[in-house]
This record gives C-alpha cells, sequence and structure tokens, in this order.
C-alpha cells in the first residue's frame, strides 16, 4: 500500500519513478552512497523511491537518539537502523558487522555526512565497504531532472585517490537540490582525502 503511495507522491511531485542506469543491483550486500546530499527533501525522495523500487533491504543509518520511544519505531518502519556515532571507528566496525550477520543488506550513507558544502568527502562508507569487503553503488539524486541515477557496483581498490575520483565523476555532475552545495568543485581532482 505504501509503495502505491510513495509511487503517487513522487510523480506528484514531478520525479520519474523509473530507476536510471544499474538497477536492479545484482549483489546481495553492498554499501549504498547517495549524493549529493544538499537538503532534508534527500531523505524523503530516499524513503520514497526506497518503497516504489522495493528496496525492503536498503537501511540507512541513524542517531541512536532518533529511535527512542514516541516516534522511534517509525524511524525503523521507514528503513532506519540506530547507531551510536560517538566515534568513526565504533561505526565503521559496527556497520561491517552489520553487513557480516546479515545475507541480504544495504547500508545507504551520505558520503559528504553533511548537508553543508564540503572540502572533502568522508572515508567511513569507504573503509566499512573495504572491512566488509563488499561493493559500493553509487545513487544520484538529481533533482534538475526529477529521477534517480544507479551507478554500476564496484569493489574499493588498493588506490583510493583513484576510486575517489571515479566517484566524483559520476556524482559530481548531479545537481542537488541546493546546486552549490553539491559535488561539482570536487572534480578537479584537488580534493583532499
Amino acid at each position: 500500500m505504501f509503495r502505491l503511495l510513495a509511487s503517487c507522491i513522487l510523480r506528484l511531485m514531478g520525479w520519474d519513478t523509473t530507476p536510471q542506469g544499474y538497477f536492479p543491483v545484482k549483489p546481495k550486500k553492498y554499501i549504498l552512497i547517495v549524493a549529493p546530499h544538499t537538503s532534508n527533501w534527500d531523505f524523503i525522495i530516499g524513503v520514497l523511491y526506497r518503497s516504489v523500487l522495493g528496496m525492503t533491504k536498503a537501511k540507512y543509518l541513524g542517531k541512536a537518539e532518533l529511535f527512542r520511544p514516541p516516534f522511534g519505531f517509525m524511524f525503523r518502519w521507514l528503513g532506519g537502523t540506530p547507531v551510536d556515532r560517538s566515534t568513526s571507528q565504533n561505526m565503521v566496525d559496527h556497520v561491517a558487522k552489520l553487513l557480516e550477520q546479515h545475507t541480504e543488506l544495504a547500508v545507504a550513507l551520505s558520503p559528504e555526512g553533511t548537508r553543508k558544502r564540503v572540502d572533502r568527502l568522508r572515508t567511513g562508507f569507504y573503509n566499512i565497504a573495504k572491512k566488509a569487503n563488499v561493493p559500493i553503488v553509487m545513487v544520484g539524486f538529481d533533482f534538475k531532472n526529477k529521477q534517480v541515477i544507479f551507478a554500476e557496483p564496484f569493489y574499493a581498490s588498493m588506490d583510493q585517490r583513484k576510486d575517489f575520483d571515479h566517484i566524483l565523476r559520476f556524482l559530481g555532475p548531479v545537481q542537488g537540490r541546493y546546486p552549490e552545495k553539491g559535488l561539482t568543485h570536487l572534480m578537479s581532482g584537488q580534493h583532499v582525502i
């Protein structure tokens, strides 16, 4: 029922409900990096597409405080998984362990880690993918064309700079709700890792 409602809402908002690129995603376990993350609308679009595309095994991470009563059940229902974000290393270990414990799971993360304009991408998603030995799937929320674009899964290599250049070639041109907060400025190859 929610799938039909989500589809109607996206269409009313002018979004194309047919995913572009490499979908459906073939691996059973992977890290899903979604960008550019420029507004709170990204969460809403993500939750709606998660339902429309039947990606019930895709989860997003949220700070543990969000999952307390009285509204905690709602965040779980929408695909949330609570994490203690007190240290980044604990999060890498926690999510890698979570992936190990499941036969089918996608964990969605923002490579920027914030809605603000960034000078570099975070490395947590990358370290999780390496530690859990799962591929990374890039997803662009293209607000300009109102569509969601999936990239082909790839495994992190021994060359982090090369991998991040690959990520930025795909996600850099994608226009978020607020383009000035996007990743285009990082495409020059001068980003700090």
